[in-house]
């Protein structure tokens, strides 16, 4: 059935390639503009280009592409701050639920006619970047045969372990961001406000990846240092084979109008740009093939997996790819950023695309609120074509686009001097973003809790959601065509 329900709505992993030679140059505009210093490079000829990405120092005041790119690379030797789990001491945390995009991973595409970038996809405890619990990680996850995988998710491999990667392939790099996403969580939701004890049970838990290796490993990753006692017989993990986490409520014809809608905008975008247009012209005279080709080949995912890792970019007997090829592509992300969010089309596909798991997820919220002490943590690992509609829909036009390893966080909090009142805070990669969203930002002009009332989030999924598409519900909205 799920097959069938997949192949209707367009989201089946059969899909998944098409979709995303489609969508990635969409989705991969969603950046936030900062201030940052331009960063002082050495030029890139064939015979001089032994680094090509710039030492990262501090981030400062004018807009640079290359800074992006270090941003959305997320090398796990960069320090972080966090704000999970902050609030007045007379609050009780009583659920957690994380949506997750999978790790750092080699390239989905590859660039026609040049060699493919060298990336070791086995995992070396003594190789940078690592982790203290890598060597541990990698003995633990060969012993997973008790654990309970649904449908296909018990045929992949537990960790990768190709010596050249494989297409999409989770990376070294990839492990190690997210044994420190779950090492970082676990100091603070299990060693200080004791979500889970030692003698955790499975029902405390409901943990849900995508069929692809890259979210699996990145969830039992990130599971391996949370977990006070990491237990194969208790880890039960579901399959979800909507990229959207659609689960049963994917048919919405609208959500697919307004998605096409959002394509012409950004191809009618690319066509007016002519400095673009020309690095492409050039880029394919590099590699000897149709500019149509080139692309068609989506050379921006390949060129952030050379850059993220700090490998040349390609070179050919005509010339090489170099840095400023690169960063015209990445500015054209910026100014497409910029009309995105003026033409609200992807916005109106981000509020059906993701109702239905902000439907699951405020379910939820609710039966723990009454009481209930199932399913106190979630975790959701999925995509950046996930996380990215689930931000717009939630109205926080600050963020940047999902880097590698991007966390988004809903906590659960009771007051104790008002047991019956719970609150929710919202982080995303360890920063508060709670009154950013569309539902709370007035309540925080009116009140000193640091917090936003549950009662705001069921609000704006259950109903406010559909207001715009003057409905009162999914099925309608996502019926019901514009004006």
């Amino acid at each position: 059935m799920a097959t069938c329900a997949a192949s209707q709505t367009g989201w089946s992993y059969k899909g998944e390639q098409k979709w995303r030679m489609i969508l990635l140059p969409i989705f991969l505009y969603f950046v936030h503009l900062i201030p940052v210093n331009p960063i002082k490079e050495d030029g890139l000829n064939p015979k001089s280009r032994k680094r090509i990405m710039p030492d990262l120092l501090t981030e400062p005041p004018a807009i640079d592409p290359v800074y992006e790119a270090h941003v959305y690379c997320n090398i796990p030797t960069i320090a972080e701050r966090s704000m999970e789990g902050y609030a007045p001491h007379y609050f009780k945390l009583v659920s957690v639920q994380v949506l997750i995009r999978h790790g750092d991973r080699y390239p989905l595409y590859a660039i026609p006619k040049t060699k493919r970038p060298d990336i070791d996809c086995t995992l070396l405890p003594n190789r940078k970047p690592s982790h203290p619990q890598l060597e541990a990680f990698i003995k633990h996850m060969s012993k997973g045969s008790a654990a309970q995988m649904d449908g296909t998710l018990s045929s992949l491999p537990r960790y990768p372990s190709h010596s050249l990667c494989e297409m999409g392939e989770l990376t070294q790099t990839g492990v190690v961001q997210h044994l420190r996403n779950g090492q970082l969580l676990r100091e603070i939701y299990i060693n200080k406000h004791k979500l889970l004890l030692n003698d955790w049970t499975a029902k405390q838990l409901y943990l849900e990846t995508t069929g692809k290796s890259r979210t699996l490993q990145s969830a039992l990753a990130l599971l391996y240092t949370f977990l006070p006692d990491f237990d194969w017989k208790k880890i039960n993990m579901r399959h979800q084979w909507s990229t959207i986490f659609c689960s049963g409520s994917c048919d919405c014809p609208m959500r697919n109008h307004y998605l096409e809608e959002e394509q012409r905008r950004q191809y009618s975008l690319r066509v007016k740009n002519g400095d673009l247009e020309k690095i492409y012209v050039d880029m394919a005279k590099i590699v000897g093939i149709p500019t149509r080709q080139l692309r068609a080949s989506n050379p921006i995912d390949s060129l952030l997996c050379y850059f993220c890792h700090n490998v040349s970019f390609p070179c050919t007997k005509t010339g090489c790819i170099g840095m400023e090829h690169f960063k015209v592509i990445k500015r054209h992300q910026l100014e497409d950023e910029r009309e995105r969010q003026e033409k609200k089309l992807y916005f109106l596909y981000a509020l059906l695309a993701t109702h239905p798991l902000l439907n699951q997820t405020v379910n939820r919220l609710q039966r723990i609120a009454e009481g209930k002490k199932e399913e106190i943590f979630v975790l959701h690992s999925a995509h950046d074509v996930t996380l990215s509609p689930v931000l717009s829909a939630l109205g926080i036009t600050e963020a940047r686009f999902p880097r590698f390893a991007a966390r988004l966080v809903f906590e659960l909090w009771q007051d104790g001097k008002r047991p019956k009142e719970h609150f929710i805070r919202i982080l995303y990669n360890g920063a508060d973003v709670t009154f950013q969203t569309s539902f709370c930002k007035d309540y925080y002009k009116r009140s000193s809790k640091p917090m936003c009332p549950l009662e705001k989030f069921v609000s704006f999924v259950k109903r406010d959601m559909f207001l715009v598409f003057n409905s009162t519900s999914y099925y309608d909205a996502c019926r019901r065509r514009p004006l």
